[in-house]
């Protein structure tokens, strides 16, 4: 099988190394929260972060006050700005930066890592210019040595608060999921171990795209009717592109994919949510973006996502509507109209 059913004991493997030292890369909401979830767990923990603000910020104050605001942090949580540094020492990276600057920054932590890190891919996106998911951008870098994917339904500040939460760590070495679990998982932040780590990056990358489409529904005020089959059809696209790339089924039924979905569409504290809700109401792309300092990663993904799906041969309509109204200045009414007018079809 390729995940742990719930309540299965996860048992240390005593393959690896035990992991004291974590690195997390990305000084946004999210890496922060992880940073406090590796401290909960017993970790000794440095957060990078490209902004000197929010270094500064986490050193002195214990806050990010940039993008996770009013959170305590653990003052035993300290920040570094040169990556290179942070690095060196490091027994697990959590990678949590946007996924377009991944591929940038692995060039940094390359040399000063030893070659058995595992690096934990926690960014959530297709790489727009290749198409690849980030496992496979980790590949091209010659870093797939050790590489594991923790994704699910997570919003940041929920997590940084101790508030429970539960989430998909796939890695292809089964032994180095359940060590990763062991080294950052408690109470309060479950993992569920899989083996599928495709499929684990397809659902939390293609759910931003149909949680952009689900705020569009929001904001053109269509009805919770019109909402819940958006996301239900969304989840067949994702199951499509899941299978097409090699995914289980069975994963995007899980924490990171149908979770997920569910989290990420029904709530405005969702950054891509928002943002189709604001695009539904009329806002322009480039006024919504202007106003935020926080990336909202399906406006780029919805292009890669189109581009893999044409090159696989895989429907997905959703997902091509979001692509045109972001990427090619497409009317949303008219994008509307056209997914309403589709021929019936069995489901």
């Amino acid at each position: 099988p390729a995940a742990v059913a719930p309540g299965d004991p996860v048992a240390h493997s005593g393959g690896v190394t035990p992991v004291n030292r974590v690195l997390v890369v990305g000084g946004g909401a999210w890496g922060t929260a992880l940073a406090m979830v590796a401290r909960r767990a017993g970790r000794s923990v440095t957060l990078w972060a490209r902004e000197a603000e929010v270094v500064e910020r986490v050193n002195a104050g214990h806050e990010n006050r940039m993008f996770l605001p009013g959170i305590a942090l653990d003052p035993a949580i300290t920040a570094e700005a040169d990556l290179a540094a942070a690095a060196r020492g490091a027994e697990a990276v959590l990678l949590v930066t946007p996924a377009q600057h991944l591929r940038s920054l692995l060039a940094q932590i390359a040399a000063p890592l030893g070659p058995d890190v595992p690096l934990v891919i926690a960014s959530k996106g297709i790489e727009q210019e290749t198409g690849l998911l980030l496992s496979e951008v980790l590949a091209e870098a010659g870093l797939s040595g050790r590489t594991a994917v923790l994704s699910g339904p997570t919003f940041a500040a929920e997590v940084a608060r101790g508030l429970p939460t539960a989430v998909t760590l796939a890695a292809e070495d089964r032994a180095l999921a359940e060590d990763l679990a062991l080294a950052i998982g408690g109470p309060l932040f479950r993992p569920y171990i899989s083996t599928d780590v495709i499929g684990a990056q397809i659902g939390g990358a293609v759910k931003n795209v149909i949680a952009i489409a689900s705020g569009i529904v929001h904001g053109r005020r269509l009805g919770e009717n019109a909402r819940a089959a958006l996301i239900t059809r969304g989840l067949a696209e994702i199951g499509r592109l899941g299978a097409a790339k090699g995914g289980s089924a069975q994963t995007l039924m899980g924490l990171s994919g149908l979770g997920d979905l569910t989290l990420t569409c029904n709530s405005i504290q969702s950054r891509n949510m928002s943002l189709g809700v604001a695009l539904g109401e009329g806002q322009s792309l480039a006024d919504v973006l202007g106003a935020r300092n926080s990336v909202a990663e399906g406006v780029w993904t919805a292009q890669s996502v189109g581009a893999l799906a044409r090159r696989l041969g895989v429907e997905m309509p959703i997902c091509g509507a979001v692509e045109r109204i972001l990427h090619e200045g497409a009317d949303i009414e008219a994008e509307i109209e056209g997914l309403l007018s589709r021929p019936f079809r069995g489901e």
